[in-house]
This record gives structure tokens, C-alpha cells and sequence, in this order.
């Protein structure tokens, strides 16, 4: 399943683009996803399932993540 997005997170895909960038920005969100390549800029949308498929990292820290294991004090 697709982690949590927010707009303008950095995400790295599996694939590179034509113009050799694997980087890409969150655009939009919603059914689709818009992505704005960071190489060239080019803007895409692709459907959440295609995204997930696609998706190799997500390179933006998001602050109050921190998971705590039901282990840790």
C-alpha cells in the first residue's frame, strides 16, 4: 500500500526519466498523484496503485514520525 504523502515531499522512483533524474515532487494529491520531475520539470499524474508500484523511497523527513515499539519506555 502507498505510505502518507503530503505536497511538495520528494520522492525517489524506481525508474529513471528520460533525462536521468530518479527525483521527483509531489504535485497533487488525491485519486491520482501529480509528480513534477526534478530534472526537467516535466508533470505527471499517475493512479495511487501505479504509484505504489513505481515508488522506491520517500527522501523526506516528516517531523512527529517517530514510531514508538510497545517495548520502549
Amino acid at each position: 500500500m502507498l505510505p502518507d504523502l503530503r505536497l511538495n515531499d520528494h520522492l525517489r522512483l524506481r525508474k529513471q526519466h528520460p533525462c536521468g533524474s530518479y527525483e521527483w515532487t509531489v504535485t497533487r494529491l488525491g485519486a491520482d498523484i501529480g509528480l513534477e520531475c526534478k530534472g526537467c520539470g516535466r508533470r505527471v499524474m499517475l493512479t495511487r496503485r501505479e504509484l505504489a508500484k513505481r515508488l522506491k523511497s520517500n527522501l523526506t523527513k516528516h517531523e512527529g514520525e517517530h514510531h514508538e515499539s510497545p517495548n520502549e519506555p
